[in-house]
C-alpha cells in the first residue's frame, strides 16, 4: 500500500496520509527561527513544540499546525536541581521536559520523528546527548544550529 506524501488540504484529510511526528525546541533567543520553521511545516504535521522562556511575559500566540502541541516552559516558575534551592538555569527546563517526553514517546525502533533543536547551547547539548545515548537516535537525524557543532544534520 502506498501512502501519498503530497501536502495539501485534501491529502492531509485522507486517513491513509503519512504523518511524521516532529519534536521542536526553542528558547527566547530563537523565537524568530522557530516561527520560520513552523511556517514551513505542512498543515497536517503532528508533534510537540517546547519553548523555554524567562517568564510568562515572553509567551505569545504562535501559528502551529492544529495537530501540534505547544508547551511553554517558564523558568521563573521552576526550580533548578532538586534540593539545591537554586533558580532554573537557562536550558534546564527545556532539557528536563524534552528528555521526559522522549523517554515516553520515542519508543519504536522505526521511529522517524523529525527533530529540530533551536534552544540555547547547554539545554540543546543535554538533549542531544540524551537522544543519542539513551533513545538511540542517530546524531545526523537531529537538526541543531551549525554553530553548536552537535550533530551532522543541519
Amino acid at each position: 500500500m502506498t501512502h501519498t506524501t503530497e501536502h495539501n488540504a485534501s491529502a492531509c484529510r485522507a486517513s491513509r496520509h503519512t504523518r511524521v511526528q516532529h519534536l521542536i525546541t526553542a528558547d527566547e533567543n530563537s523565537l524568530a527561527e522557530l516561527e520560520a520553521l513552523l511556517a514551513t511545516l505542512p498543515i497536517c504535521s503532528t508533534g510537540r513544540v517546547f519553548i523555554e522562556i524567562p517568564d510568562a511575559a515572553w509567551q505569545t500566540d504562535l501559528q502551529v499546525p492544529s495537530r501540534m502541541v505547544v508547551t511553554w516552559l517558564d523558568r521563573a516558575a521552576r526550580t533548578g536541581e532538586p534540593g539545591s534551592g537554586r533558580s532554573c538555569a537557562p536550558g534546564q527546563a527545556l532539557a528536563r521536559a524534552v528528555t521526559a517526553w522522549a523517554d515516553e514517546m520515542l519508543c519504536a525502533d522505526d521511529d522517524h520523528t523529525r527533530i529540530f533543536l533551536m534552544g540555547g547551547y547547554l539545554g540543546t547539548a543535554d538533549i542531544v546527548d540524551h537522544l543519542t545515548t539513551r533513545s538511540g537516535i542517530a546524531a545526523n537525524a537531529i537538526h541543531t544550529p551549525a554553530r553548536f557543532g552537535l550533530s551532522t544534520a543541519r
